[in-house]
């Protein structure tokens, strides 16, 4: 589609594209006015000094991180309790045959990031987000991963699905059903299964949630405010409520209740290849994203792509490693960085970040609003890949005018050579 016919489209396409196209990702709905910021990146000199990325870090580091490096969380009018792009995993064999292994990954919102991180294998991963509920749900998980060594206990604990021999399900009645617990190679579809057959229960919830508090606040170190803790209860009441039909929700509704897919539905897309790559559906991806996760290696940070502080305190920190960006996942956000004029502060960051010729961005376009030549059809979604040189270098040229020339540029089909 020429460039031209696709914007008159966007035109009759903006009522509904207004309304789908909130992701949950609002970097820029309410953003300051940013300080420019230096027009070239900051390559390491001989006078910098680096210091190799232990095997793990402490807690007491994890926290501090976290923390220094955090802005001040901005507005949103979602609850991205789950990721809705369906076409999430149609990348995965691309990103293995350019190469996209090791070094550090960056990404954006909910649990899409932990197949990502699954698949990318990254030595230490950063989770920024401007909304502060997303990174306390992140600390949810971690939490959660701490003390689950199986999928089973994982989604156990998610769920206030408490295991059959489970003591907290003692008093609750109706009394948890006999079931045998699956063996830690099931399948992913007998344990969704397995799942469907147990109710989710308060004392469950309440035990789990006194639990992930405490583990958070002393095992991590990390200081939950009474906002916070708020939050967080607000997050876990609603995956005890809704379960695997846990979905992106818009606030108010919307009329697209039903219309995002839920958790179960994202946790059985396959590749396009057919194949199932859900960092719970493969017992090697679940527990690598758990160690990384046991070693404080993956880092919660709140963050604006367009501020000032998050992104370049990642970039100086992975520079005194000497690591590399290996893959930056963005979903969306660039759409709402151009509607928040903050476009060219975010490109600015990219340009301080630490890349190599492999370096990857991960996008995602929405197909209800954008026709895409790449779209796989019967998929909400599209997503894309992009060498993270090729945008530095289009960016430079004053190629990006708006978010159409950003994804239609030199983009990465899954389905190409």
């Amino acid at each position: 589609m020429q460039l031209t016919t696709f914007r008159n489209s966007l035109s009759m396409l903006q009522p509904m594209g207004n309304l789908i196209l909130v992701t949950g990702l609002f970097f820029c709905l309410s953003l300051p006015t940013l300080a420019q910021q230096p027009a070239t990146a900051q390559p390491k000199t001989t006078a910098q000094s680096t210091a190799q990325l232990p095997e793990s870090i402490s807690a007491t580091e994890f926290s501090k991180l976290s923390r220094e490096m955090s802005e001040d969380g901005g507005y949103f009018l979602s609850d991205n309790f789950s990721s809705n792009e369906t076409s999430y995993l149609h990348i995965v064999n691309k990103l293995k045959q350019i190469g996209a292994t090791g070094g550090a990954y960056i990404g954006v919102g909910p649990e899409q990031n932990f197949t990502y991180i699954a698949k990318i294998r990254p030595r230490i991963a950063f989770l920024i987000d401007i909304r502060r509920q997303a990174i306390i749900q992140h600390l949810m998980y971690k939490a959660i991963f701490h003390h689950s060594p199986t999928r089973t206990e994982f989604l156990s604990r998610l769920l206030c699905k408490p295991l059959p021999s489970d003591k907290s399900a003692e008093n609750d009645k109706p009394a948890a059903p006999k079931l045998t617990i699956p063996k830690a190679d099931a399948s992913i579809e007998d344990l969704l299964v397995f799942f469907g057959k147990i109710a989710a229960t308060d004392t469950a919830y309440t035990a789990n949630l006194a639990e992930i508090v405490k583990t958070i606040e002393i095992e991590f170190q990390f200081p939950l405010s009474k906002d916070d803790r708020a939050s967080l209860e607000y997050v876990y009441k609603n995956f005890r409520a809704d379960g695997l039909e846990i979905a992106f929700r818009m606030d108010g509704g919307g009329g697209w209740g039903n219309y995002f897919p839920s958790l179960r539905e994202l946790i059985l897309q396959p590749d396009l290849n057919g194949k199932l790559g859900n960092f719970l559906a493969v017992v090697d991806d679940y527990n690598f994203v758990r160690d990384l996760h046991r070693k404080n290696l993956i880092i919660p940070v709140v963050g604006d792509f367009g501020g000032s502080k998050a992104l370049n305190s990642i970039g100086d920190y992975l520079r005194k490693h000497d690591l590399t960006v290996s893959a930056y996942y963005l979903s969306n956000v660039e759409q709402y960085l151009f509607d928040g004029s903050s476009f060219e502060a975010f490109a600015k960051n990219v340009k301080r970040l630490p890349l190599t010729d492999k370096s990857l961005f991960i996008r995602a376009v929405f197909n209800m609003r954008y026709s895409h030549p790449a779209a796989v059809p019967g998929h909400i979604s599209t997503t894309l890949l992009q060498l993270m040189t090729g945008f530095v270098k289009n960016f430079d040229a004053g190629k990006y005018h708006d978010y159409g020339d950003v994804i239609f540029n030199e983009y990465i089909s899954a389905q190409k050579p």
